[in-house]
């Protein structure tokens, strides 16, 4: 009888020896584990906002609405592309002053953002290709790039005096364009994960400029990746988007929207990906290569999530209540973004600006050896390339100066 082969084999060679769990998830299942051992953890790891109790912070508002869906709605299959009144609303909601944009923008329903960014990746650039980003980035952006067959490229975030990296940016996108004759550029802006940087619009108003003139030599598409936008210091993506709409002629705008963080539905996996493209020839053929990516990905998304979403971005007497409750949870999490700054000031840690979002990073060469050392006292935090990143969303205002003190022994 013969033996079958070792089952890894059954894997495509390019599938094999890739990593089980998140690192970010393993970190965070550890936290709680020992803290359900009755150790002394604080845990600054996964991207939710808690309250100061520890408990998920949840909009009522929100909440009810989602218990309000019609079963029928939940049990429904969703059109592919997502059901017309979310798309129409998703729009409204990132293009809330400039009519013009909403006339020009398609979306597709996604699963979260990350789904948007997964479409991005894999419809605006061939397989073997590069997406470019900032040096610190949310690490999943490399694990859909890998898993969509394509790769990621940096440039530096933060110049030698701490200022966004205009001319980093101007250097990797002359690569992109010289060496693939297209370039995918993706921002994560206002709230940055994971360093909380918020550019300013001198910043915008420079990549508006720099990818201006690469757009003139091949087709440049920037993804604005305004997960955090809710908290950040406008609130909204105006600041982005009045830097980069007057390129939509020359240079494709998308935007992967997102209620997670919005709405405080983490679970409920609602989000779009919207592409601005004044000409309606090209409009009409991005529709349908989403739609097309929709249907041979995840085929439709979840149609009471989209329902709920509807209805709290399109009824003013929701949107009114809702936005109330989330200025709450602004305030709260404020509260601890002033904790850090004034005990981490104090500790001489070195990180960027940071005045709101769910994370900061403290930058240090020994991201890996610092959190090892603060794992075992208990503190969690996620080493990245040049830093550790903390979840200050998960951290009770109250154990902010603890937190700042334990990073500055380790440090």
């Amino acid at each position: 009888m013969t033996a079958l082969a070792a089952p890894s084999l059954f894997l495509a060679p390019g599938r094999r020896g890739r990593a089980a769990d998140d690192p970010i998830f393993a970190l965070n299942a550890e936290a709680v584990a020992r803290k359900a051992k009755g150790e002394k953890v604080i845990n600054a790891t996964l991207g939710a906002l808690l309250d100061d109790t520890g408990a998920l912070a949840v909009l009522p508002t929100a909440a009810r609405v989602v218990r309000e869906v019609p079963s029928g709605e939940w049990a429904a299959y969703a059109p592919i592309a997502g059901t017309p009144a979310f798309l129409a609303a998703a729009i409204a909601d990132t293009f809330p002053t400039r009519p013009a944009l909403r006339e020009s923008a398609i979306a597709v329903a996604t699963p979260g953002g990350t789904g948007a960014l997964r479409h991005a990746m894999a419809a605006f650039l061939e397989p073997g290709q590069r997406l470019l980003t900032t040096s610190f980035y949310w690490g999943p952006y490399a694990t859909l790039a890998d898993e969509t067959e394509r790769g990621i490229d940096t440039f530096p975030m933060f110049d030698a005096a701490g200022a966004f990296d205009l001319g980093g940016l101007d250097l990797a996108l002359a690569r992109h364009v010289a060496e693939q004759g297209r370039a995918l550029l993706i921002l994560n802006d206002p709230c940055h994960n994971p360093t909380g940087y918020s550019m300013s619009a001198a910043d915008w108003a420079g990549v508006a400029d720099v990818v201006q003139r690469h757009a003139a030599r091949a087709p440049v598409a920037v993804v604005l990746d305004g997960a955090y936008c809710a908290y950040g210091p406008a609130g909204n993506l105006e600041r982005p988007v009045a830097a980069l709409a007057g390129l939509t002629d020359r240079a494709l705008l998308l935007v992967a929207w997102t209620a997670s963080k919005t709405f405080t539905h983490y679970g409920l996996r609602v989000g779009a990906l919207i592409a601005v493209a004044p000409d309606k020839a090209q409009r009409a053929d991005i529709q349908a290569a989403l739609t097309f990516a929709c249907r041979g990905t995840w085929s439709n998304c979840n149609r009471g999530g989209l329902f709920a979403v509807t209805r709290l971005l399109s009824d003013p007497a929701l949107a009114l209540q809702v936005g109330a409750e989330r200025a709450e949870l602004v305030r709260l999490l404020a509260g601890r973004v002033d904790a850090f700054n004034t005990h981490a000031r104090q500790a001489r840690l070195s990180y960027p600006s940071y005045d709101g979002g769910f994370f900061v990073t403290v930058l240090t060469p020994q991201a890996a050896s610092a959190g090892a050392a603060l794992r075992k006292q208990g503190v969690f935090v996620v080493p990245v390339d040049g830093g550790l990143r903390l979840g200050i969303c998960a951290v009770p205002v109250l154990q902010v100066p603890e937190l700042v003190s334990a990073l500055a022994r380790a440090l």
